[in-house]
């Protein structure tokens, strides 16, 4: 039971911070001291999915697995748990154009909202300090 339970919270905890690495910029325009941990996840992407990288997650998945009696699935997370669910297996080349155009369109819009809201305090703060010299 204990194993499964792992199994089941790693792969749930994979889920998380793979869509919180592609949504989070947006989650940011509401809550912009997210924008730190959604770069520093989506960054930690990157570099699992480009180097090829084996995650500790897996790792966690894989030994409960075999601690069961199961083998350890061929391939990684993406590979056993989200080619074919959420992109047609063999699109991986497209899932990741997709995902990173995701990524930076909410880190563009991170950046203009904070642009706008700036640009917001620099018009009401310069009012106030007009009309205190007055």
């Amino acid at each position: 039971m204990g194993y499964q339970l792992l199994i089941v919270l790693a792969v749930a905890t994979h889920y998380a911070f793979i869509a919180f690495g592609v949504f989070g910029g947006f989650l940011a325009w509401r809550w912009p001291r997210l924008i730190w941990w959604q770069a520093a996840d989506a960054l930690w992407l990157f570099i699992i999915v480009v180097s090829n990288l084996y995650c500790p997650l897996t790792w966690i998945e894989d030994r409960s697995r075999e601690r069961l009696g199961k083998p350890a699935l061929d391939g990684g997370f993406l590979d056993n748990h989200v080619a074919g669910i959420f992109y047609p297996a063999g699109y991986e080349r497209v899932a990741q154009i997709v995902v990173a155009v995701l990524v930076l369109t909410s880190w563009v819009g991170f950046a203009l909202l904070q642009r706008r809201n700036r640009l917001r305090k620099l018009d009401t703060g310069g009012d106030a300090a007009d009309q205190h010299l007055v």
